[in-house]
């Protein structure tokens, strides 16, 4: 069985727009098109939340390293640079650099474990001031998530979840650990794999 996304203002789901098993397979033209409004909607959401947090000093990527951060410390997880790197879908060298210029900003703080080739990633209290602010500042992605029909946000949530694997190169091939719950921004941005 076939679950469709409608698009609006067309009236009719788009074939494929989400597959399951059994599903005819896309057309180029059905594949690109959905792979293009997938990577609009995720580009815009990044856009706009980048312009509401500006005036904290940070990127909304920046702020989704603050996010995570807390997330672990709430969960006990420890903070390293690969754990950060599954969770913001990122490959590890754009994390350790995303990393290396936020402990530059004073947002974090990195220690290396004794006798171990681990690095711990760590909030400082610049950082947890920051994710205070960020976390009051949540105006973009409510709005974008409101302005959703009923409808729309049933199929968004009946859609398979996008697997749940290393991103694109790598991490080992280890699963990634499931995220505290699913939004629609793990919707939009698309497999990690893809």
């Amino acid at each position: 069985m076939s679950t469709a996304i409608r698009l609006r203002g067309t009236g009719s789901p788009r074939a494929g727009a989400a597959r399951r098993a059994g599903s005819p397979p896309l057309q180029p033209e059905e594949e690109h098109e959905f792979w293009a409004l997938l990577n609009q909607v995720r580009d815009t959401m990044i856009r706009l939340r980048d312009r509401e947090v500006r005036h904290l000093g940070i990127t909304s990527m920046q702020g989704g390293v603050l996010w995570v951060l807390r997330t672990l410390e709430k969960e006990g997880t420890p903070a390293t640079p690969a754990e950060i790197s599954r969770r913001l879908f990122r490959q590890p060298p754009t994390t350790l650099a995303l990393l290396d210029r936020m402990v530059r900003l004073g947002l974090v703080a990195t220690a290396s474990v004794a006798g171990r080739r681990q690095v711990l990633v760590r909030l400082t209290d610049e950082g947890r001031e920051t994710y205070r602010a960020l976390a009051r500042q949540r105006e973009v992605i409510p709005r974008v998530i409101a302005s959703l029909s009923a409808e729309e946000m049933r199929q968004l949530r009946s859609a398979p979840p996008p697997p749940r694997g290393a991103p694109p190169g790598g991490l080992g091939g280890r699963a990634l650990p499931p995220p505290p719950g699913r939004g629609l921004e793990e919707l939009v941005s698309g497999p990690p794999d893809a």
